[in-house]
């Protein structure tokens, strides 16, 4: 789901909200939670997950073409965990639609 679809859907479900309002909504809870990961803090939603950062260390790779060696810098990388309840939701649709190996459009 994009940001677009999500305005979208909640502007149909609270129709007494203008859909500026609810894009400024939106817009200002993602700001809140990329402000609150950026200044170093975990993110929980109860029933849905937990955002957090993981440092990594700088390393050495290797070009794949080249065999040549390249130093990667130290990075952070968001990490999510899905909640149980998500979790839980996400297994119980899984388990109803078997899954159909992946058919490429010819």
């Amino acid at each position: 789901m994009t940001r677009a679809e999500l305005i979208a859907r909640l502007a149909g479900k609270f129709g007494h909200l203008p859909a500026d309002e609810v894009a400024a909504a939106v817009r200002s809870v993602i700001d809140r939670l990329s402000l609150s990961l950026r200044n170093g803090g975990r993110i929980e939603i109860r029933g849905f997950g937990g955002f957090s950062l993981r440092h990594r260390q700088p390393r050495v790779a290797r070009n794949p073409k080249t065999g040549e060696a390249v130093a990667l810098p130290a990075t952070v990388a968001i990490h999510f965990k899905p909640g149980r309840e998500l979790r839980e939701r996400a297994n119980a649709r899984a388990m109803e639609k078997p899954s159909r190996p992946f058919m490429p459009d010819t």
